[in-house]
């Protein structure tokens, strides 16, 4: 295997094209939300952090869940903010498939340690259906971000374009005055509130 495949992975992660459409931060806000809080929630309750990895006989359960639960803090945030939202789905897939292999086999099996769900039926397909919603939403949108990109309305875009035209931000002095020409002439730019 060459460098050429390494490289276009390499490109495909850290230069997203911002071509999705601006609906894409629908997806972005709902996958970053849920992580965000998902990863709250095993800080602020034992049982859904420590407790539960313990339960399910991960290593290190301490460890993992304190890992865990920052990676969907800082990942749900720059999911939601639009900020490096390739890098960011590997591991969200990463984690989803991981989730459901520890959780839903035994949910299927009637062997999981955790507590049944709720709700009928307790073990079995339907079980693992109900079970899995969350983690399907999560994993299948994590691949949609993966595949288009962050969009256009996100700090991604934001970045690349002042990367692009080289254009440092102006002072609020300089916003007041239009940019002159290499001549010392005035140049004319079209006014954003002109139709309002």
């Amino acid at each position: 295997m060459g460098m050429k495949p390494i490289q276009r992975l390499v490109d495909f992660v850290l230069h997203p094209p911002l071509t999705a459409p601006r609906s894409a931060l629908i997806m972005r806000l709902m996958v970053g939300g849920v992580f965000l809080s998902e990863g709250i929630l095993k800080f602020v309750y034992p049982n859904q952090g420590v407790g539960r990895f313990t339960k399910l006989g991960l290593p290190a359960p301490e460890l993992t869940a304190d890992f865990i639960g920052g990676l969907e803090i800082v990942g749900g945030i720059l999911l939601i903010a639009g900020l490096f939202t390739r890098i960011i789905a590997i591991p969200f897939i990463v984690e989803m498939v991981v989730a459901i292999l520890t959780t839903k086999i035994a949910l299927y099996l009637g062997t999981s340690p955790l507590p049944l769900p709720p709700a009928l039926p307790k073990v079995g397909f339907w079980a693992v259906m109900h079970e899995t919603r969350s983690d399907y939403a999560q994993i299948l949108t994590s691949i949609f971000l993966l595949i288009v990109g962050p969009g256009s309305w996100s700090l991604d875009a934001l970045l690349r374009r002042r990367r692009e035209t080289g254009i440092a931000p102006r002072s609020s002095e300089d916003r007041r005055s239009p940019p002159r020409s290499s001549k010392g002439l005035t140049r004319e730019l079209p006014r954003l509130d002109a139709g309002i």
